[in-house]
Formats: structure tokens, C-alpha cells, sequence
């Protein structure tokens, strides 16, 4: 039987799971991915930190979801690249149509190297709280009807917005 230290994290099977379905929904997988010096992409095109790649299959080249690294070859300027994103850096996976997705959150280096530990920090400074909390993906409606926020973008679709659920 496997304790929590050796259980492999969930975030590479729901990547997977969800890539799977906006392909089979004919929508378009996009990552959302918070960058450092283990992220390889394009500097020129990493805003604020981040950068969000289109993942669908037009999109890209020996597209390879592992459990570790999401690596692929795709054209940035007109110039093929290398991309390789660790999975803990994958903040969002979602469909473009949508906004639907999961958004996922950072992993502290820190609870990589000593999970004990960090995870003793997290049940100290909230006894009552989850070490982390889920965060969903939804669509912020445009409809003048609908008496939801009214976010929208210059092409007129809805933006996604972070909601969180509790």
C-alpha cells in the first residue's frame, strides 16, 4: 500500500483527461503556465510571468503528455520551437471556446523537497483549511440579460475567470 509521499500526483492524469476532452469536443486545449528557468519557451512571448500555449493537435508537433514534462514543437513567429513545460508549472488547462477547464495551483518548491513539512506549515497557519484549494474555470457571460459580471473581450466572446469553489 502507498502512503501520500509516494502517491503520484493527480495534475498529469487530469491534464491528460482534459486535453482528451476538448479534443473529442472539437475544442482547443489551452495551457496556461507560470514561467521559470525550468520552462522552455519563447521569452518574447511570456507576459507578466506566464504564458498560455495552444496544445491542440494543428497547433503542435510530437505533442507528448508525460507524467514529468509536457514537450512539443510548435512555430512562434513563423520559427519552429522546442517547448518543454514541467507539470508543476501548469497553473490551467482549458478549452478556448469555453474557458471550461481546471486551473490548478502552484507547487512550492519547498513541499517538493519536504512534503512533512510544509504540509505541517499549511495545517499551522489554518488547522481548518485544506493545504490547498481546487479552483474552476468558468465563463463569464456577455448576455445584458443575465445578472452575472459582464467581462468581455475586443472579439466580443466571453473571457474565462477564475471562480473559486469551496
Amino acid at each position: 500500500m502507498m502512503n501520500a509521499r509516494e502517491t503520484p500526483s493527480t495534475r498529469p492524469y487530469l491534464v491528460r483527461a482534459l486535453y482528451e476532452w476538448c479534443t473529442d469536443n472539437g475544442l482547443t486545449p489551452y495551457l496556461a503556465v507560470k514561467v521559470n528557468d525550468s520552462v522552455r519557451v519563447p521569452r518574447d512571448h511570456v507576459k507578466n510571468g506566464e504564458i498560455v500555449l495552444n496544445i491542440s493537435f494543428d497547433a503542435t508537433s510530437s505533442l507528448k503528455l508525460g507524467n514529468e514534462f509536457i514537450e512539443f514543437k510548435a512555430r512562434f513567429s513563423g520559427k519552429a520551437q522546442d517547448i518543454v513545460v514541467p507539470l508543476n508549472r501548469v497553473v490551467a488547462i482549458y478549452a478556448r471556446e469555453s474557458g471550461q477547464g481546471m486551473a490548478f495551483p502552484l507547487e512550492d518548491p519547498a513541499q517538493s523537497a519536504n512534503p512533512d513539512e510544509s504540509m505541517n506549515k499549511a495545517k499551522l497557519a489554518a488547522p481548518n483549511e485544506p493545504a490547498t484549494k481546487p479552483v474552476q474555470l468558468a465563463s463569464v457571460s456577455t448576455d445584458p440579460d443575465d445578472e452575472g459580471p459582464q467581462t468581455s473581450s475586443p472579439t466580443g466572446r466571453a473571457k474565462p475567470a477564475l471562480k473559486r469553489v469551496k
